[in-house]
């Protein structure tokens, strides 16, 4: 199914999009109101302000912020962080330090998703047989998830829509059968309950912790709007919000015909009917996993997001499936692997796990409302209702912030401690290319022609290739990084037939795929520019050689050899040779400490990433690397004593 019948409103649509964007938020009944409850006495202003917040946290974060207004904030067709980063970062330089917050804190996010979904929905086992130790269980799932994501999920994916169908049925059908033996809770609605839990209720304030996992999947839901488009979204979500509110309304008339109590077990699987109970923990657990596959490719798609904006160091992707825009990054995907087993070993229960939940994905929501500000200035929205509406978000996520403060010392500080490591990379992967821009040495092209063109058909130097191509990020196409002419000219000269230069430029639409050919010298020296799309992966041996043959074709360029011999082919287009160049920090660097510190973090970053060969897409028979000094600041000269 293409990608513009999905973006279409239609009843497939709507099923493929309750299936991919709602799994996060969708699960979320399995653990809100039970961490609302906690092992407090339950008293009615516990039951109704906790519902009451729980409904105005979906309006006003879930449904006003994200599904109303940011879903407005598409780059052709693509959501997330970085897609909004890319409409807004030429206002403000600064608007890169929000777009790192998000996407690191979101990442971290999907650390604990999976552990606290799946270790929720198992643990309904314990109603069947309370011996049953479901830790075990849910390792065992985690690990499946994450094994089958290097083939690709064309084949499961097609059942998560139908599973989330069933699954937000059930929740709804459940909940509003114990929601019929009370409707007088509908009360709730009344913001008053809500300011009563948190300025009333001893320590009230601090539930907005327990009461911010309701809405944890929004930020997610924004993120995969490339795939299910903004209608669809906006439509499923009346169902989806519908079914939630049945369910957390349920829950609450289960909670308040046990007042003076205290919580037994999760409210959720207390409202199932009994026989029915192995049937829900099956179709939760299912929920489940889809919730966790959607948050893994949510991170896999934002790291390559990254990697794509200069953000994250290069790292392999793979293409598992035909299915556009699903990815496999192999190195996040162990990393979030080991961490959510980590999760579930240590912590083991969910209610656990609940206070490690939320604290960096607030971080991700506050910064997109940074971002939401600045896209509103660039659409020129009303001065009133853009400070207005900047204004409601931020109180509600500073408030949210505040009270997840007191997670951090119950294993909060395990995702801020994982956010504040990938920010880190992230920075210094952003400031060591401002470094290294700063001292690039660019020469103009049009000098070193006749030299090139006297090296092109000098005869006493052996041929080192028909076509010799240098990868260059100089964005102006009359000049090229010095070290390129000291490659062909001064360690050995490079006798080619045709010189080329090729450039990749990366766009801020999502899918562009373009180029442009610029002919320094007929015959001796041309370039060319790529333009990709931040979500486009490069193949460039391919694609340069398929601009070569068009070029042939087109008869733009001739591509005969202007060596008499009788192996050449008059369809053969010649040998080619990629030169890449590998920096490293030179000795005769005296730099300042900082800077000293993010070159160093840089290089010991980029030995352990994905080579220019792999980036690139680039035959290693047709690739040569070499090295060349970094001198980013010279060395003063020693002062040394001549003695006879």
């Amino acid at each position: 199914m293409s990608k513009k019948h999905h973006h279409a409103l239609s009843f497939a649509g709507l099923i493929i999009t309750v299936g991919i964007i709602f799994g996060d938020i969708g699960t979320s009944p399995l653990y809100v109101l039970k961490a609302v409850a906690g092992e407090r006495k339950l008293t009615e202003q516990l039951i109704l302000g906790g519902l009451s917040c729980i409904f105005w946290t979906l309006t006003l974060q879930t449904t006003l912020k994200y599904v109303i207004i940011t879903l407005r904030a598409d780059n052709k067709g693509e959501g997330g962080i970085f897609s909004l980063y890319t409409l807004v970062r030429r206002q403000k330089k600064w608007l890169v330090i929000p777009a790192m917050i998000g996407g690191a804190s979101l990442l971290a996010d999907g650390i604990i998703t999976p552990p606290i979904s799946v270790s929720s929905a198992v643990e309904g086992l314990g109603y069947i047989n309370p011996k049953i130790n479901t830790v075990p269980i849910a390792i065992a799932i985690i690990i499946g998830i994450f094994v089958i994501q290097q083939f690709g999920t064309k084949f499961i994916g097609r059942f998560f829509g139908p599973v989330m169908m069933i699954w937000f049925l059930m929740i709804g059908t459940i909940g509003c059968m114990y929601f019929m033996k009370d409707p007088t809770i509908l009360k709730a609605l009344n913001p008053y309950y809500a300011y009563d839990l948190l300025v009333h209720y001893p320590k009230g304030f601090w539930l907005l912790g327990a009461v911010f996992l309701c809405t944890t999947g929004g930020e997610a839901l924004y993120s995969d709007l490339g795939h299910c488009g903004k209608e669809n979204i906006r439509v499923s979500w009346i169902f989806v919000k519908a079914m939630l509110l049945l369910n957390y309304f349920g829950q609450g008339v289960y909670l308040l015909s046990n007042v003076n109590g205290h919580i037994e077990g999760n409210p959720f699987y207390s409202i199932v009917p009994e026989g029915f109970r192995l049937a829900s923990v099956i179709i939760a657990t299912a929920a489940a996993v889809v919730a966790s596959q959607a948050m893994i490719s949510g991170s896999f798609t934002l790291i390559n997001e990254a990697i794509r904006l200069n953000l994250w160091p290069r790292v392999k992707v793979n293409f598992p499936s035909e299915i556009k825009g699903q990815l496999y990054v192999p190195s996040i995907n162990w990393f979030l692997m080991l961490g959510c087993i980590a999760i579930v070993f240590f912590l083991r229960k969910s209610e656990r796990m609940e206070a490690a939940y939320g604290l960096s994905i607030i971080l991700t929501m506050i910064s997109s409302t940074v971002l939401l500000y600045f896209y509103f200035l660039r659409k020129h929205w009303n001065p009133i209702l853009r400070h207005g509406l900047i204004g409601l978000f931020l109180i509600v996520e500073s408030s949210f912030l505040i009270a997840q403060i007191e997670k951090f010392p119950h294993g909060g500080y395990i995702t801020l401690a994982i956010a504040i490591t990938v920010m880190s990379v992230m920075y210094v992967i952003f400031k060591s290319k401002i470094i290294r821009n700063s001292i690039i040495d660019f020469v103009k092209v049009k000098s070193y022609l006749p030299i090139l063109q006297k090296l092109s058909v000098d005869d006493q130097i052996p041929t080192y290739a028909t076509h010799l191509v240098y990868l260059t990020s100089a964005e102006r196409i009359d000049e090229v990084e010095s070290k390129v002419f000291y490659s062909i000219l001064e360690q050995q000269p490079k006798r080619a037939e045709r010189y080329w230069f090729v450039h990749v430029h990366t766009t801020d639409e999502p899918y562009t795929k373009e180029y442009k050919v610029t002919k320094h010298d007929e015959n001796d020296l041309i370039r060319i520019d790529f333009k990709l799309g931040f979500r486009i992966q490069p193949k460039l041996d391919m694609m340069f050689k398929q601009v070569v043959e068009e070029l042939v074709e087109n008869k733009e360029i001739e591509i005969l050899s202007r060596y008499a011999c009788e192996y050449h082919h008059s369809d053969h287009i010649g040998d080619f040779k990629f030169i890449v160049i590998r920096k490293f920090l030179s000795n005769d660097n005296e730099l300042p400490w900082f800077h000293k510190l993010i070159m160093n973090a840089y290089f010991f970053i980029k030995g352990r990433s994905l080579s220019e060969k792999n980036e690139f897409g680039l035959d290693p028979s047709s690739y040569v690397e070499e090295t060349f000094p970094y001198v980013l600041s010279k060395a003063a000269p020693i002062k040394m004593t001549r003695r006879e």
